[in-house]
């Protein structure tokens, strides 16, 4: 598989000696800053004491204020440094090691993890730093991952990322690929805290189904 967003923007991170995302992360947390919203909108989208697979996991903190509030989580990441803070920052959090692009039923229960959730939960700007031409395959992979009555959370930013080499992802294409994915977009907000989404909204936040 070709190389990721992603991993393009941490190499050039590293190149101009720049902390990047785990450093940045974690300033906030010291700074005793809200990092939860995400966190919060997908507490009330699964049920209580729920399964919820958080896929491009980073860090680990939406997966951890999750896993505080009494649901089953398990964290997607492929990046080994950032596994690595995450699992020190919050050992609780249950990883897998695995590309969204190549994430199988399979992987999850080669690990020893459900092959299907209450709830999978893709933000933090992670659609725009895959491996270009690779958002349909993620979308299709995470819509195996969800039971039929549970529900996908995707956002990301409209204006890319902070990251060198994130793309821009319109909006109206976004919904094609969920569509080809097998897809349907139940609410669309334009934040986490559900303000209405319009054409001057520079993220998007998505509630997604599996197309029946």
């Amino acid at each position: 598989m070709g190389e990721t967003r992603w991993e393009q923007s941490r190499a050039v991170e590293r190149a101009a000696g720049h902390g990047g995302y785990g450093a940045h992360f974690a300033r906030l947390i010291d700074e005793g800053a809200d990092i939860e919203g995400e966190a919060r909108l997908a507490d009330v989208l699964a049920p209580r004491d729920g399964w919820i697979l958080d896929a491009g996991s980073g860090m680990g903190r939406v997966g951890a204020a999750l896993v505080s509030r009494g649901h089953h989580v398990v964290g997607v990441d492929f990046d080994p440094e950032i596994l690595e803070q995450s699992r020190r920052t919050y050992p609780e959090l249950p990883l897998v090691d695995a590309r969204l692009d190549e994430l199988t039923p399979e992987t999850l229960s080669a690990e020893g993890f459900p092959t299907a959730y209450d709830l999978v939960v893709c933000v933090g700007n992670v659609m725009i730093v895959l491996a270009p031409d690779t958002e349909r395959a993620v979308l299709r992979n995470l819509g195996a991952l969800v039971k039929p009555e549970g529900r996908l959370l995707v956002g990301f930013s409209l204006a890319g990322g902070p990251g060198a080499v994130s793309r821009i992802y319109p909006e109206a294409e976004f919904l094609e690929d969920c569509a080809a994915g097998g897809l349907v977009v139940e609410s669309r907000f334009g934040t986490y805290d559900l303000q209405p989404f319009t054409d001057r909204s520079d993220h998007a936040v998505h509630v997604l189904r599996r197309a029946s």
